[in-house]
């Protein structure tokens, strides 16, 4: 069964040398606030591709690509590096590669700006007709409380512009807003608060234009933080997440929420299924995580695709009709 899945969602790998890749730069750590996270999926990239004999070797940073670029010692680059201000999910790398004429892995500027931002992603799948949780933008040093009141209790609250669970807080009721103020003016940033889903956590991968099967996330503790995510190894990963016409349409909504977007190459859409709302989009990461605890691989491994041919399949999305001649 799972044979002719993969038969039918994956076509032939596009590239059987390696050699056709040429010296592969895997971007990783940086510096924003999910270095640690990039240098642990980084490490797993980079020795996947080596298993497969790609000429690949770590690089820290963007400055330091861009140096490496100038030495004449890249020619494509596998990006993993996640976040934004020194990560390279917001838009500010590519622009770099696509300047310098560099191919690379995952979203081109657009999708890469827009989808780190959450609160502009919301607007445009809102615009859409794609349903995601009501919300309110917070500017920096905005009224919590105020936004708070106005969706009703409970809501998350979270930067507009980071992953990996990094600065948000859980409001249940009024009693956690003075938490939820001290979160917002360490940030110093916009915030977006959004009504609390309550229902079913999932997340599905996106891999060219097919979405992967869903994973139904099942924290052991109440809800799916940084320490459910990378840390724990009690957190229940159920893949598909769901089956028959449901799993269809998650996938088929993911989709849509992911080309929205602008998004294109690879990444990751977080859906929740509200008790009373159904499915909502919630976010897309377009450098999602490739660690041990992570999803993409995950998911890919119930069609039969391993983690070395997995992260080949990503770098062939990095090659032009060109480079197949």
């Amino acid at each position: 069964m799972i044979d002719s899945m993969k038969e039918a969602r994956f076509p032939a790998m596009t590239v059987t040398d390696p050699a056709r890749f040429g010296r592969v730069a895997v971007l990783l750590g940086g510096t924003s606030s999910e270095r640690e996270v990039s240098l642990d999926s980084g490490a797993a990239v980079l020795a996947a591709l080596q298993s497969r004999g790609v000429d690949a070797h770590a690089v820290d940073g963007i400055p330091a690509l861009v140096d490496e670029i100038r030495a004449g010692k890249v020619d494509r680059v596998f990006n993993i590096l996640h976040g934004s201000h020194g990560g390279g999910e917001d838009g500010v790398l590519q622009g770099v590669l696509d300047q310098l004429g560099v191919p690379y892995t995952g979203s081109g500027v657009l999708g890469s700006a827009l989808s780190m931002d959450k609160i502009r992603t919301k607007q445009v799948w809102i615009a859409e007709g794609l349903p995601t949780p009501r919300f309110i933008r917070i500017p920096a040093g905005g009224d919590v409380r105020a936004a708070a009141f106005a969706l009703g209790f409970p809501v998350f609250l979270k930067p507009s512009s980071e992953g990996s669970s990094v600065g948000v807080a859980r409001i249940l009721d009024e009693s956690a807003l003075d938490a939820a103020e001290k979160i917002a003016g360490e940030y110093g940033g916009e915030m977006l608060m959004e009504q609390m889903v309550r229902g079913d956590e999932f997340s599905v991968p996106v891999i060219g234009d097919r979405a992967l099967p869903s994973i139904r996330i099942v924290p052991k503790g109440e809800w799916y933080d940084y320490h459910a995510k990378y840390i724990a190894d009690d957190t229940q990963y159920i893949t598909p997440g769901l089956e028959g016409d449901d799993e269809a349409e998650i996938r088929r909504l993911a989709h849509a929420g992911f080309v929205s977007a602008g998004c294109s190459g690879w990444g990751r859409v977080d859906v929740m299924r509200d008790v009373e709302r159904g499915f909502q989009l919630i976010e897309v990461n377009t450098a999602p995580g490739m660690t041990s605890h992570s999803l993409v691989p995950k998911s890919a491994r119930v069609l039969g695709i391993e983690f070395d041919e997995l992260c080949w399949r990503i770098l062939e999305q990095t090659m032009g009709e060109g480079d197949l001649a």
